[in-house]
């Protein structure tokens, strides 16, 4: 640990290196990675000590990760994170503040949350955290401590969501996507049996006689740990071989950018939906399914007193 940081309060020194390690992991790992994913690496490469790897009574939550989400609200306000559906994105930004180092990183990134705070002419409600005491206070800071708990408790639902899915075999999946065409208001007639299945594992229409444009030619990927290749992409491109096809590649994993970009680039339209956009996907028309189809990836809503950040 270096000289600026042992200077530092417990608190801090807490957020500055572990803020700084997240950094570096979402760097290494291509500038995004579930934060869950995150936190489990933090915890796997770093020494905490044991005042940072305490529990609080009131909340149940480990001081550190606690810590470290606090801050993270800091690091969207200055422009270096940013977070959505559980998903931590480094930006160009953060990626150039891994050079200041822990110490200065977080004092940057405070100060730019400050200014952010001081713009939006909230700075009146908050202490500034220099002030803060050891341990660090969460109640004098409610409204940040508020977002950083409900951005953990997401975190930890599209974990949970992630987790179910991946117990599902190939099929289960395929069925998944299938009933959420539906949802959509689509009409899946062709949903490929196990065997071989030319390419297409779902074919979806806009009418029962798939007499109107346009024709959903889909394939599915239950690939929960892995990148589909742009071969695949170019595969499906060559099954839309009739006016109105529109190609639909679903995967319970992710593509490789490579892929990505020969989906934009395609003549042929060809949507890609990785596990972040089905799950998203799925909560927005889960109220649409049938009660056997909500069966098959069940979800309970809560609700938590929200900000009007």
């Amino acid at each position: 640990m270096d000289n600026e940081i042992e200077k530092l309060a417990p608190s801090k020194r807490a957020a500055a290196k572990t803020m700084f390690a997240a950094f570096k992991i979402l760097k290494e790992s291509g500038g995004q990675l579930p934060g869950k994913q995150v936190v489990d690496k933090i915890r796997e490469t770093i020494e905490l000590t044991d005042w940072e790897k305490e529990v609080y009574e009131k909340t149940g939550y480990v001081r550190w990760e606690s810590i470290l989400h606090f801050y993270t609200i800091d690091a969207i306000k200055a422009g270096f994170l940013r977070k959505n559906k559980g998903i931590w994105y480094l930006t160009e930004e953060g990626e150039k503040a891994i050079k200041l180092g822990p110490a200065k990183l977080l004092e940057k990134t405070s100060q730019l949350y400050r200014t952010w705070a001081l713009d939006n002419k909230e700075s009146k409600n908050k202490k500034s955290k220099d002030t803060a005491d050891e341990p660090l206070e969460f109640e004098e800071f409610k409204t940040q401590t508020q977002k950083a708990n409900l951005d953990l408790l997401e975190e930890q639902a599209i974990s949970g969501i992630k987790d179910y899915i991946r117990s599902k075999n190939a099929y289960e999946f395929q069925d998944m996507v299938a009933a959420l065409l539906r949802a959509m208001n689509y009409h899946a007639p062709f949903i490929s049996p196990k065997g071989k299945d030319g390419g297409l594992d779902i074919v979806a229409y806009n009418d029962p006689l798939g007499a109107t444009s346009p024709r959903i030619k889909v394939q599915v990927k239950h690939r929960p740990d892995s990148s589909v290749p742009v071969d695949d992409i170019r595969s499906l491109t060559g099954l839309l071989n009739k006016d109105g096809d529109i190609g639909l590649f679903v995967t319970s994993g992710s593509f490789t950018s490579e892929a990505e970009r020969s989906a934009r680039e395609s003549h042929r339209h060809i949507k890609l939906l990785d596990i972040d956009n089905f799950i998203s996907l799925w909560q927005e028309f889960y109220i649409k399914l049938s009660d056997d189809d909500k069966n098959m990836l069940p979800l309970h809503s809560i609700y938590f007193l929200g900000s009007n950040e």
